[in-house]
């Protein structure tokens, strides 16, 4: 949808204005222009930018969709130091879901379920194989999208199922695009700080969504930030996922994940809804091949996300349901929201509601 060129938003940085004319442009930013940006004092200014590229491609127009977040268990063979979801085996706290648990979980009419979990020690590939099986047939107006390439990558370290079988046995059962967790944030400096052993790293979480690309299986992509990384390596980070857009493409969405202190305390607080904006609208501007940037309002909150929507982002994801990665970890928001209070969400900034599926099918604008 395009928009005409506005005239020059109003910068008090200098150092945004040849910024501002490559995005007029339509030219790629570079490295150095994305340290800019995350470093710039002048926040509305780089709103404005954002905004217009966000608005250069859909408008005035917010996606969401109904759906229900499902995690199978938090039982995880992992011992991340960021993560408060995940419990070992008996541990007070652990869960595991039957497939007939998850079946009760998705009501009629579920757009989308979102199933991701713990890498459990015991469960077999073939469980989660007639799970998704499972799930399509009683509710095969649900899209599913599941397993994060971290879990992928685990089917193969835990049962040697290598990517591209696992993925193509499940795509038969019934997956339909994959979330984009399990990034965090490609460095390896913080991959050995923050304790990823036995975790896919970046190559081969890029790989993996690579695989699935190649069969024809829509994903997204995430960045877990506001702990103890740089600026420097969310830079490295997004135009990390930008090569691989342009290698394999099938990436929908980009989804930066704030994150939440919880237990674990990496940092005393979490980062301030200042910085969800700035990393939003850096985000939007440096993905130049990612269709939609999410403002993920279970991690920063209702109101943030509504600002954010000023700021670059097209989606604020959905209802989610009972939604329990971020909540374990003591995020302040609901968990789940119904549909009014996301169409709230969205008018509240001025845009226009748009219901889609979990692969951007319009399903109803919400005039």
């Amino acid at each position: 949808m395009a928009v005409a060129a506005p005239a020059p938003p109003r910068l008090r940085d200098p150092a945004l204005h040849p910024i501002w004319d490559k995005v007029l442009a339509g030219e790629r930013l570079s490295r150095e222009d994305g340290r800019v940006l995350f470093e710039t004092s002048d926040l509305h200014g780089l709103g404005r930018m954002a905004d217009f590229a966000k608005s250069r491609r859909h408008g005035d127009q917010v996606f969401f969709v109904l759906n229900r977040y499902i995690n199978p268990t938090n039982v995880c063979v992992l011992s991340c130091s960021f993560c408060d979801f995940a419990r070992k085996k008996g541990e007070e706290g652990a869960f595991e879901n039957t497939i007939e648990d998850v079946l009760n979980m998705i009501k009629p009419g579920t757009r989308e379920a979102h199933i991701v979990g713990g890498h459990h020690p015991d469960w077999p590939f073939e469980y989660f194989e007639r799970m998704i099986e499972a799930v399509h047939q009683a509710r095969p107006e649900t899209q599913i999208k599941a397993f994060t390439a971290a879990e992928i990558d685990y089917f193969w370290r835990r049962w040697k199922i290598e990517p591209r079988e696992a993925l193509t046995r499940l795509q038969k059962a019934g997956l339909r695009s994959m979330p984009g967790g399990g990034a965090e944030i490609f460095s390896r400096r913080l991959q050995k700080q923050l304790h990823f052993t036995g975790k896919a790293d970046a190559d081969r979480w890029c790989e993996i969504h690579g695989i699935a690309h190649s069969l024809g299986i829509k994903t997204n992509a995430t960045m877990l930030y506001g702990h103890v990384e740089t600026r420097e390596e969310r830079v490295d980070h997004l135009l990390r996922l930008r090569e691989q857009q342009d290698r394999s493409g099938g990436f929908i969405t980009f989804i930066p994940l704030s994150y939440q202190t919880g237990t674990t305390k990496l940092v005393p607080r979490q980062t301030p809804p200042t910085d969800d904006l700035r990393t939003i609208a850096a985000s939007r501007l440096l993905l130049d091949n990612f269709e939609h940037v999410e403002a993920y309002w279970v991690m920063i909150g209702e109101a943030t996300a509504s600002l954010a929507l000023h700021f670059g982002a097209s989606d604020v994801n959905g209802t989610l349901e009972d939604e329990k990665i971020a909540h374990m970890a003591q995020a302040a928001s609901p968990a789940g929201l119904a549909t009014d209070q996301i169409l709230r969400i969205i008018r509240d900034a001025g845009k226009i509601p748009v219901e889609r599926d979990a692969l951007y099918n319009v399903v109803k604008v919400w005039s």
